[in-house]
């Protein structure tokens, strides 16, 4: 690779957004580079759902462990198990899961560099020129400066995108932010483990000591599992909130494996191109669901996305098709993005209204349509009559009619 190299899209970021967007455009034929900062691994609960599996072809041995109950703890301790019918969630460790996506993609013809995204600057003849780091060829040392022209940019590189910022993306400032924070722990013994312990089950806290704005979660992985939580709010101690809960679980003196923590967006950007050559996918874009705080399903959907349009853009010449990325991700998710979003602001809000959520939780209509509308990733239609009863409670929820 030398200075000259010209690439049909450079893909700046190599988690699920933009391997997958990078897999989609090299098997479209496209010459892409996929450059990622290599040993990053963002803090995440590692969940995907069968439709996520299904979509994109997920092999069973990514998969190491695989969720069928759900508990959700309310503030009083009130513990409401739903268990996951007729299925699973498939439970992911990112570093081999976003490997294994890296990997798919140069296996379709995506070169792979590990570099660190520096700038971007455009040259007389209009081209993009990417300008990086890289440190594989002076370990230990400074990064060395490297550059790449692009005909297209995809901007997986997570949130508060410096693509995003650079490419002159319209609103690449607005949006609302969660930061996270978690441990992962290596699962301990069979002869050390309490009554309780189930590692094929998720436990969500929906408890102000642990988060006064979100929740935290404990997630088993197989052999290690996820202890983590998120807030807004700057002077909230995540690292505290995290030994706290280790503690409440019984996990106080599990080995710790690593540390991880990154701002998530809880918005959806209101542009994800600049009009001329970037697109954005995957937090970049702002594409991580409020309330739930997933984020794999719907970045990977956003690079597949991002890649079609890039491809539809240096096909027709027409920059108009890099807004088909966002408006095709809003048709498909933007209602569940809404209705999430009201829910967090809602339910989330103080102790009084976590304990009624946990309490409508226990409702079976809702445990149904809820992990319907999760693992097939629509909202459920049938059965209208449970909508029916579901909003009669939750309106008796709200008025505080409903007893706790």
């Amino acid at each position: 690779m030398n200075n000259d190299d010209i690439f049909d899209v450079v893909v700046v970021g190599g988690g699920p957004a933009g391997a997958t967007a990078a897999h989609e455009l090299a098997r479209r034929g496209r010459s892409v580079l996929l450059l990622d900062r290599a040993g990053r691994i963002k803090p995440c609960g590692g969940a995907i759902p069968p439709r996520l599996i299904k979509d994109f072809e997920i092999p069973d041995e990514l998969l190491v462990a695989k969720a069928r109950c759900a508990r959700m703890i309310a503030p009083s301790n009130h513990r409401v198990d739903i268990p996951i019918d007729n299925g699973f969630v498939g439970m992911v460790d990112r570093d081999r899961f976003d490997e294994w996506l890296r990997q798919r993609a140069a296996s379709a013809g995506a070169v792979r560099r590990s570099g660190q995204f520096v700038s971007l600057e455009r040259e007389a003849d209009g081209l993009a020129v990417v300008n990086y780091t890289v440190r594989d060829r002076n370990p230990g040392g400074e990064g060395l400066p490297a550059r790449v022209r692009a005909r297209c940019i995809v901007g997986a590189d997570g949130a508060r995108s410096e693509v995003a910022r650079q490419g002159g993306v319209p609103g690449a400032h607005r949006t609302r932010y969660v930061f996270a924070y978690h441990e992962i722990l290596r699962a301990p013994p069979v002869s050390e483990r309490s009554a309780d312990y189930d590692e094929s089950r998720c436990d969500v806290y929906y408890q102000g000591r642990f988060s006064p704005d979100f929740y935290g979660w404990v997630f088993p992985h197989g052999d290690t599992l996820s202890v983590g939580t998120g807030s807004a709010d700057k002077g909230f101690s995540l690292r505290g909130s995290v030994q706290r809960m280790r503690q409440a679980s019984g996990l106080a003196g599990a080995e710790t494996l690593r540390r991880e923590g990154a701002p998530i967006p809880m918005k959806p950007l209101p542009r994800w191109d600049n009009g001329r050559d970037v697109v954005l996918a995957g937090d970049a874009a702002g594409v991580v669901a409020p309330a739930s705080g997933e984020g794999i399903y719907y970045a990977m959907v956003g690079g597949q996305l991002a890649a079609e349009a890039a491809h539809e853009m240096l096909a027709t010449g027409q920059v108009k098709a890099l807004r088909m990325a966002r408006q095709r991700f809003m048709k498909l998710h933007g209602t569940v993005f809404w209705v999430l979003g009201v829910m967090q602001w809602f339910w989330y809000g103080n102790e009084k209204r976590r304990e009624r959520f946990v309490k409508i939780c226990e409702d079976r209509d809702v445990q149904q349509l809820t992990f319907e509308s999760y693992m097939h990733k629509r909202l459920a239609r049938k059965k209208p009559m449970a909508h029916v009863r579901i909003f009669l409670k939750d309106v008796g929820h709200l008025l505080g009619l409903a007893r706790v």
